[in-house]
Order: structure tokens, then C-alpha cells, then sequence
């Protein structure tokens, strides 16, 4: 996949299997013209091996809204021409913060009515929880 695409555009959570996939070796596989984006995590892409395809024309670009290290001080991407750089707020667009408050609305209705709201992590403590909630 990456050999023909045009565009890679990760969007995936932060995994031991692919921490650092992005690195010397996955990119030398991408077309010189091709350009790579990351808005999912910054650990998945090696920003060294990044930095030095860029600088070598191994791939025409990339647009970042994460990074290795956060925030990138000093980060030689923070020099290159063909990169975009946003800081960690890809997410922040106006149907997103709707749909966020929307959700949150929902959760907390759900959890006054006694249901156990969709997205709990700590389901183990939900009776105790709700209990602690009667007078």
C-alpha cells in the first residue's frame, strides 16, 4: 500500500506493534511524490527518519498535527518547507466539540437514571459508584 499511494493519512491509536512503524524503512518504500499525514499519534512515525526523507525529496511531504516528542522544540520539521504543522488540535473543529458536549450531555443523563453510560472504563466500580449517589 505504501508503494502506491499518494497520500498516507494515519489514523490509528498507539500500539507496542506500532510504535514507530513510520520509520527509514516504511518510508523508503512511499513514492517520491507522495505525501504523509499524521493526526493519530506521534510515537508511530520515527520523526528522525521523517525529517531525513523529507530533506532527501524520498517523499514530497507530510502534514503533522502530533509529534514524537510534544510540543517540538526544536525539531528540525519545525524547518522544513514541505511540511504543515499543526498544534495537537486537529480534533478541535466545530461538529467535534458539538458531538463531544452532545456525548457528555448524553453520559450524564444515562448515570442519573441509573444506566451504566456506554463509554465507562471502570465498569467493575459502577455499583458502588451509583449506590454512593442514594441518600
Amino acid at each position: 500500500l505504501l508503494k502506491i499511494s499518494d497520500i498516507v493519512s494515519i489514523h490509528s491509536p498507539l500500539t507496542p506493534d506500532n510504535r514507530g512503524m513510520i520509520n527509514a524503512r516504511t518510508l523508503s518504500m512511499m513514492k517520491s511524490s507522495a505525501f504523509l499525514i499524521n493526526t493519530a499519534r506521534g510515537e508511530i512515525i520515527k520523526e528522525a527518519d521523517l525529517c531525513q526523507a523529507l530533506k532527501e525529496g524520498k517523499i514530497a511531504g507530510a502534514g503533522l498535527d502530533v509529534f514524537e516528542h510534544e510540543p517540538p522544540v526544536g525539531s528540525p520539521l519545525l524547518t522544513l518547507e514541505n511540511v504543515v504543522l499543526t498544534p495537537h488540535t486537529a480534533a478541535f473543529t466545530q461538529d467535534a466539540l458539538k458531538n463531544m458536549s452532545v456525548g457528555i450531555a448524553a453520559q450524564i443523563i444515562e448515570y442519573t437514571r441509573g444506566t451504566l453510560p456506554r463509554h465507562t472504563v471502570n465498569k467493575e466500580v459502577w455499583e458502588k459508584s451509583f449506590e454512593r449517589r442514594k441518600p
